[in-house]
């Protein structure tokens, strides 16, 4: 298994030096959840911190980061989280000019010949969202673009909760880190669901193609770091132990047959002193019908107090002498009444007074079974492989009432002429780490062919790297258009047009300027308040 874990998220880019510049700090920062940068040293290095969350390097002439930054943004961004970037970047970083762009057009830059203006549809998944993006003539349409709140974070959670349920033994080693992992390097896409599911039910194709994951654990055990003088010693503590309990029981019991001892002859010299009325009450409160019957119970308690103080005095001696390797005569372990508590206590010990039998008394050792502790902490995952990613076509598996990816792409082409249709099938584009999956290219070219009429042609693309490529499209992006000024900010326009203020490009997001309403001046509603008067005086006069 590959130690190096996958990853979801897609790029967050930032930082960016000329061809020819020689400034300290020039970089580039790729994704959150990927390495720490592919880009080459030189022109274009990188920086990132341990937390993996973008920083801004500043430089030493004066904190200024001085160089041209691109910077990715959600699809169909607030115009309010623009302008808090823009802030961000030219007043307290002082940065010259600045570029907005969406990692999957980024992306899908990088994978098109960059002379061609191509239309197509991008379907982007990463760690917490997917989107489906219609592309026209090189410009994201931005009124049909669909969005589905389901990624890779919701698939490693769905597979957790899973295998949680399969196994409860084991929910603490059941970590999300884990199942990322598994996610990543086990799972698959079902060309069809229900059929695969089918086929999981056969045994062999189980045995087959169930995969087992080993979890950590610790074969060190208790009693094989102990030695045979170890062993010993531990049962003639434990002997001692079972003697010193059983005395301490015959001490509480002779204590209340003392008690009820004392209680009766109290009671028989009553009768001896000639006190009949409370002897006859005391008697029937002893539920006893005779002086004799009470006679009787004070010679038998009598004898059983006498019995159990020389058995305690022998018990005592016993435990001065060191036990040796021989089992305790039965006298001296008098059992007392059986009771729960004793049955449990007693069987604690069973094993040990076993191993001190000899072996006269059992030729046949029986053969206790090993536990493999290996086999308890294994995983196998089955079906598990196939239902966590399906959750992107599915959303409700995990109870989400949302459209999975064929049906909103079908939805996004029933919103176009048929001839726009038949163009934006012919390049399907397909990027982001939670498409990484085997067989998803094949499960899409299945739902077109679906979806598509009959003898209909489409094409679908994958991305060349679908985790990276929307790091390496910035930086070939941001190089093809490094000294074109209609696709910057600069801090001019910015203090002229405001921060949500952005310029349009074949990677960006569609600018939609806030339109204020327009406040109407004060002498223009005066005259509308003494026309209304006006009216009121004259209607008043026609009442009169």
């Amino acid at each position: 298994m590959n130690s190096t874990p996958y990853r979801f998220g897609l790029s967050i880019f930032k930082g960016l030096a000329t061809m020819n510049s020689t400034v300290m700090g020039g970089h580039l920062l790729c994704q959150l959840w990927g390495p720490e940068g592919p880009g080459e040293e030189g022109p274009l290095a990188r920086d990132t911190q341990q937390d993996g969350r973008a920083v801004l390097r500043a430089q030493p002439n004066g904190g200024c980061v001085d160089h041209p930054i691109v910077l990715t943004e959600a699809v169909c961004n607030p115009l309010y989280s623009r302008q808090m970037m823009s802030e961000l970047l030219f007043e307290c970083y002082g940065v010259p000019k600045v570029a907005y762009g969406i990692d999957s057009l980024f992306s899908f830059y990088h994978n098109k010949p960059k002379t061609l203006i191509s239309s197509g549809l991008i379907i982007s998944s990463g760690y917490q969202c997917t989107h489906i993006l219609p592309i026209l003539e090189g410009r994201l349409d931005a009124k049909n673009c669909k969005r589905i709140n389901l990624g890779g974070s919701q698939a490693a959670g769905y597979l957790q909760r899973l295998l949680q349920l399969k196994y409860p033994g084991h929910l603490a080693a059941i970590t999300l880190s884990r199942m990322e992992e598994i996610l990543h390097e086990h799972s698959y896409i079902a060309e069809d669901y229900v059929e695969e599911l089918q086929k999981w039910r056969c045994p062999d194709y189980y045995e087959n193609n169930v995969h087992k994951m080993q979890l950590p654990f610790s074969s060190k055990l208790l009693g094989s770091t102990l030695t045979a003088e170890e062993k010993q010693e531990r049962r003639q503590q434990q002997l001692r132990r079972l003697q010193e309990l059983n005395a301490r029981r015959r001490e509480e019991k002779l204590q209340l047959d003392q008690e009820r001892l004392d209680r009766l002859q109290y009671v028989q010299e009553l009768l001896e002193d000639g006190q009949m009325d409370q002897f006859h009450k005391a008697l029937m409160e002893l539920n006893m019908d005779s002086p004799e019957e009470l006679q009787s119970y004070i010679h038998k308690l009598s004898s059983a107090v006498e019995q159990a103080k020389q058995k305690i005095l022998q018990s005592e001696v016993t435990l001065e002498v060191d036990v040796v390797d021989s089992k305790p005569e039965t006298p001296d372990l008098e059992p007392l009444e059986p009771s729960l508590e004793d049955v449990e206590n007693i069987n604690d010990f069973e094993p040990l007074f076993s191993e001190e039998t000899p072996e006269v008394e059992k030729p046949v050792a029986a053969v206790q079974p090993v536990f493999n502790l290996a086999a308890y902490h294994q995983l196998f995952v089955g079906t598990e492989r196939i239902r966590a990613p399906e959750i992107i076509f599915q959303p409700s598996l995990l109870g989400e009432e949302q459209a999975g990816i064929a049906e909103t792409l079908q939805y996004i082409l029933d919103r176009y002429p048929k001839d726009v249709q038949e163009v934006l099938v012919q390049n399907v584009f397909l990027t982001g780490g939670n498409l990484m999956y085997p067989g998803l290219k094949v499960r899409i070219e299945k739902e077109l062919l679906a979806m598509r009429p009959f003898q209909s042609s489409f094409q679908v693309q994958l991305a060349s790297n679908p985790v990276l490529d929307a790091w390496y499209g910035a930086r070939d992006w941001a190089l093809d258009h490094l000294d074109d000024d209609a696709v910057w900010i600069t801090r001019k326009e910015y203090e002229e047009k405001g921060g949500e203020y952005f310029k349009e490009h074949s990677a960006s997001n569609i600018y939609v300027p806030i339109h204020l309403p327009k406040q109407a001046s004060r002498s223009s509603e005066a005259q509308a308040s003494g026309k209304g008067s006006g009216a009121s005086g004259g209607s008043a006069g026609e009442q009169a």
